[in-house]
C-alpha cells in the first residue's frame, strides 16, 4: 500500500472545477477514492455528468463557467444546500490558446486570463465562507489548491496568454496564502512541467511526461499534512524527458 492509499477523507467535501477529463478527473477519482464527497464541474453539464459516473465512490457533476460569476454562485450554493459544507477546493479550470503574440486577438487572451486567473479568484472568493467553516471546525484543515503550471515561472515562445495567467496564478496564490492562513485555510500550488494528457493537442501517448495520476497523488499529499504544517507550492518535472 502507498502512503497515499491510507489518506482518509471521509467526511469531507472536495470541489474540483475543470474535473471533466485530463489532470482533473485523476484528481476527483484520487478524493473519492480517499472517500471525500466530490463535485467536478466542465462548462458542459453532459460532459460533467458523464465523468461523473464514470467515478467510483460519491461523485457529483456539475455545470459551471468559472468566469462567469453567476454560474460560480450557483455552483456554490447547490454545494452548500446538498452537503451544508465544502472542505477543499481544487481550482484546476484552465486552458491555452498558443500562437505568437503578432497573432493573438484580444478576446484569445481575455479568454485566457479570465478562465486561468479571474476564475481562480472568483471561485475561491465564492467558496470562502464554507471554507471558513470548515476550516474553524478541523482547527486549519480547509485547503484551496490551484492547479498551476512551470510556466507560471518560465516563459515560452507562443504562449503570451498563457504564461501571463499562469504567472499571475503563483502570484494571487501566494497573497492569498498569507490572507487566508489565519481563518484556518491552507493555500497551495501545485506547478507540473509537461503531463501526459490531450492539453495543447497532444496525443496523451507521451509516457516519458508526468502521468495525471501523479498530479493527483501531490493533492492528497497536501491534504494529508497535519494541520500545523503549509506546504505552499508543489514544483513537478518528468525526471527523463526527451534530450534536446
Amino acid at each position: 500500500m502507498s502512503w497515499t492509499e491510507a489518506v482518509n477523507l471521509e467526511g469531507r467535501v472536495a470541489l474540483v472545477t475543470g474535473g471533466s477529463e485530463g489532470i482533473g478527473l485523476a484528481i476527483v477519482r484520487e478524493l473519492a477514492r480517499a472517500g471525500a464527497r466530490v463535485v467536478l464541474t466542465s462548462r458542459s453539464r453532459e460532459r460533467a455528468e458523464a465523468a461523473a459516473a464514470g467515478c467510483d465512490g460519491d461523485v457529483t457533476g456539475q455545470a459551471c463557467d468559472v468566469r462567469d460569476e453567476a454560474s460560480i454562485d450557483t455552483l456554490i450554493r447547490t454545494i452548500d444546500d446538498r452537503f451544508g459544507r465544502l472542505d477543499i477546493v481544487v481550482n484546476n479550470a484552465g486552458l491555452g490558446v498558443f500562437k505568437p503574440m503578432q497573432e493573438m486577438t484580444a478576446d484569445e487572451w481575455r479568454l485566457q486570463v479570465e478562465t486561468n486567473l479571474n476564475g481562480v479568484f472568483l471561485t475561491s472568493k465564492a467558496a470562502l465562507p464554507l471554507l471558513r467553516k470548515a476550516g474553524a471546525e478541523g482547527e486549519g484543515d480547509a485547503w484551496i489548491i490551484n492547479i498551476g503550471s512551470l510556466a507560471s515561472r518560465n516563459s515560452f515562445g507562443n504562449g503570451v496568454g498563457y504564461n501571463a495567467s499562469k504567472f499571475g496564478l503563483l502570484g494571487m496564490t501566494e497573497a492569498m496564502m498569507i490572507d487566508l492562513r489565519h481563518e484556518g485555510i491552507r493555500t497551495s500550488i501545485i506547478m507540473p512541467g509537461s503531463v501526459n494528457t490531450h492539453f495543447n493537442d497532444h496525443d496523451g501517448s507521451r509516457d516519458w511526461a508526468i502521468q495525471p495520476e501523479d498530479v493527483a497523488r501531490s493533492v492528497l499529499q497536501l491534504v494529508a499534512y497535519p494541520t500545523h504544517t503549509l506546504v505552499s507550492r508543489i514544483e513537478m518535472r518528468p525526471s527523463r524527458p526527451p534530450r534536446k
